[in-house]
């Protein structure tokens, strides 16, 4: 559906997935790297643990669909080449630190001059403007001002927070959405827009189940509780943590006692209980009609939790499923990366796409696209680029530079 625009994406590790989502849309997506390679294609983990920039999956995973070209706009004569692409872009991605584009020479207000037309989509982590707007912050710093490191992990030890750029990625995802709407608004109007896309407001968004929601129904401030995340209230006014995650015979599943959940999940549960053999009684004695949390004592609670626990013990997650909808119990299967890969319904779907990379000698398995259109394609179109492995494709064949302006713009190492 975005096959008609072209994007000049500039984004580190931090942004890289806008650009993707953008190529899996359609759209010819340019990444423009340093000579030598760009610095997210050091980001692990490596294809065999071979350290090569060539072998990055982290890269491989988020530049799939792209172009690469060799450039360095730090150079006056890089900074004139990459005007003269802008001339016939629509959108510039980049997730430089706010003003570093105008200290080039190449912000919003100089490019608008090039290209009225043009879209800059800037990934940052507090936003172009306001009083945070210097400041740099690492994945790790995002997130705990967003609020969600402080709800994971267990309540005697520090708190935990992911491996990778989590928080930069959702601000990448909401800067593709303004992207996308962007180019829909220029269609109204005429002209292009700056879309300024902060990762640390977007966390505001994803919190909310975790901090703000428990808050506003129990007046709870959440904090961590390990594997325990549920809160309920008991009979002494004490808040219990209960596991939202319990063990199968393969792997996790998801259920918690709720009042709304065990309305009518209880009498699944309970005949489920006597057909495997296993003490009911500790559920059968409350009527699950009503809702009792504030009545249990914390004696009477661990003997729910453990008759519960003794029932998901016995099945697979297939056969909780399958036991989940003829019984009307409100649980779902957690699955690992394995266990997605042959999750049935994504592989009836059609999902994992396989990609050759002759340069590896072997084919990788890719997510297909997010979402699927009756009249348009969305997903993997081919892997991603090596380095500059379109420079001579668009310098030469569609900007028309002579083989000898490229050879000397790649020994000045402009390219």
């Amino acid at each position: 559906m975005l096959s008609c625009y072209k994007v000049l994406d500039l984004t580190d590790e931090k942004g890289v997935i806008c650009g993707k989502v953008l190529a899996d849309l359609g759209a010819d997506v340019v990444k423009i790297e340093r000579p030598g390679g760009d610095m997210a294609r050091s980001t692990g983990p490596f294809f065999h643990d071979i350290v090569d920039p060539e072998k990055s999956l982290y890269w491989l995973a988020f530049n799939a669909s792209k172009r690469s070209i060799t450039l360095d706009i730090e150079t006056a004569d890089g900074r004139e080449i990459f005007k003269k692409l802008v001339r016939t872009a629509d959108v510039i991605v980049e997730s430089f630190q706010p003003g570093y584009m105008d200290g080039l020479g190449l912000g919003y207000p100089i490019l608008k001059k090039i290209n009225p037309g043009i879209i800059l989509t800037s990934i940052s982590a507090f936003g172009q403007k306001g009083p945070y707007r210097d400041y740099k912050a690492p994945d790790i710093v995002l997130r705990a001002l967003g609020g969600l490191i402080y709800t994971v992990g267990d309540p005697d030890r520090p708190p935990l927070t992911t491996s990778f750029h989590h928080s930069y990625f959702i601000g990448a995802m909401h800067g593709a959405v303004g992207t996308v709407l962007a180019l829909f608004h220029r269609a109204s109007i005429g002209y292009g827009q700056q879309v300024d896309a902060p990762a640390q407001q977007g966390l505001a968004f994803v919190g909310n189940v975790e901090s703000q929601v428990p808050w506003f129904l129990q007046h709870i401030i959440p904090g961590r509780n390990g594997r325990k995340r549920f809160p309920v209230q008991l009979k002494d006014g004490r808040l219990y943590f209960q596991p939202m995650l319990w063990k199968c015979k393969d792997g996790d599943i998801a259920f918690a006692v709720a009042a709304s959940a065990m309305t009518a999940s209880a009498r699944g549960l309970i005949d489920c209980m006597k057909n495997d053999g296993i003490d009911a009684s500790p559920l059968e004695k409350w009527d699950w009609r009503e809702v009792h949390e504030g009545e249990w004592t914390r004696e009477e609670f661990d003997a729910i939790l453990d008759a519960l626990g003794k029932l998901f013990a016995r099945h697979t997650q297939d056969e909780l499923l399958k036991i989940s909808q003829e019984k009307g119990i409100q649980l779902g299967i957690c699955l690992d990366a394995e266990g997605a890969l042959q999750f049935h319904q994504l592989a009836e779907r059609g999902f994992w796409k396989e990609v050759e990379h002759p340069e590896l000698g072997t084919s990788l398995i890719y997510p297909g696209g997010f979402a699927r259109f009756t009249e348009a394609e969305c997903g993997i179109r081919h892997r991603a680029p090596h380095i500059g492995e379109h420079n001579n494709e668009i310098y030469h064949q569609e900007m028309g530079m002579s083989e000898k302006e490229l050879a000397d713009l790649k020994r000045r190492h402009v390219i």
